[in-house]
């Protein structure tokens, strides 16, 4: 059996699901974009290739069995974008949690059965139907929940409004032992950089106490100032506009130590390399067209 552990996002992975971007399908219509980022690349002919982004997503597995890592892909459906793990379950403490995703995405559950088949039941938990949830909102931070959302009246009109209230009370009364933080982000349906797609998209912790971090992805500023203040100034990397729409908070820890990161963001890697952090850059740019990165192509399952 697999023995699910995740407390936080950087301790040492042992075990991560990473998505796949084989017979990942034709170029979507338009009104099938889930994102204003897709959406952009879909109407300029700009849209990601398949064969680059399986060698893409071929330097990602190599680094983390280069790690030691083991590493889970799911089964291959026809025509189906799969790359984005992180979207359709994630893991807290011993957990994993089954997403409510968007009803076109249900399959990808589909082709992991035989990674939850390795799971003790009882660990695996299905929220209601009125818990709208994705991983990209959820990140588990040793005492904390921290949860991304948007809890305004206009939430059915945004298709990238991904966790509703209701999954942010869901998830404080699953564990009680853990202080649940949420976090209203700025959403857009058509405006790429006015869209935090997820919490991951504008905040990430990474080490043992830094934070990667854009304060126009949030809504509420004193939500933006208890990060600044938890993590403290002087450890934290600001992102602009320019680089959160790069995608640049969607790095993905393997350890404390080692933060795996697209070769071009030269500006935050310079900055990792500075703090003591072993930088693996990798490419990854063609993936993120689709308004997701590094930490959104995984699901980890077990950090100790």
């Amino acid at each position: 059996m697999l023995q699910l552990s995740i407390i936080n996002e950087t301790a040492t992975l042992k075990a991560v699901l990473l998505g796949t971007a084989k017979s990942c399908g034709p170029v979507p219509k338009p009104e099938e974009a889930y994102d204003p980022k897709s959406l952009e690349h879909i109407l300029a002919g700009t849209y990601p290739k398949e064969k680059d982004m399986i060698l893409e997503m071929d330097a990602f597995d190599n680094v983390l069995k280069k790690y030691n890592v083991k590493v889970y892909r799911p089964e291959i459906l026809e025509n189906c974008n799969q790359i984005f793990s992180r979207d359709i379950a994630f893991v807290i403490e011993d957990k994993l949690i089954k997403a409510n995703i968007l009803p076109d995405r249900e399959e990808e559950l589909e082709a992991i059965l035989h990674v939850l088949d390795e799971i003790n039941p009882e660990n695996i938990i299905t929220p209601p139907k009125e818990v709208h949830v994705e991983g990209g909102d959820v990140m588990p931070w040793n005492n904390y929940i921290f949860i991304g959302t948007y809890t305004r009246d206009d939430y059915a009109d945004y298709i990238t409004a991904r966790t509703n209230k209701e999954a942010v009370d869901f998830i404080r009364s699953t564990f009680p032992n853990k202080t649940i933080k949420s976090f209203e982000l700025r959403k857009s349906n058509t405006n790429a950089k006015e869209n935090a797609l997820h919490l991951d998209c504008c905040f990430q912790p990474i080490g043992k106490g830094k934070a990667i971090l854009h304060k126009n992805g949030f809504l509420i500023e004193e939500e933006y100032k208890w990060l600044v203040s938890y993590f403290g100034e002087e450890n934290i990397f600001e992102i602009t506009k320019e680089e959160m729409y790069n995608m640049y908070s969607n790095v993905f820890s393997i350890s404390p130590k080692v933060v795996v990161s697209e070769r071009s963001f030269t500006r935050l890697n310079n900055w990792l390399k500075e703090k003591g952090f072993i930088v693996e850059e990798i490419p990854y740019a063609e993936i993120s067209k689709q308004e997701g990165l590094l930490r959104c192509s995984t699901m980890p399952l077990v950090r100790c």
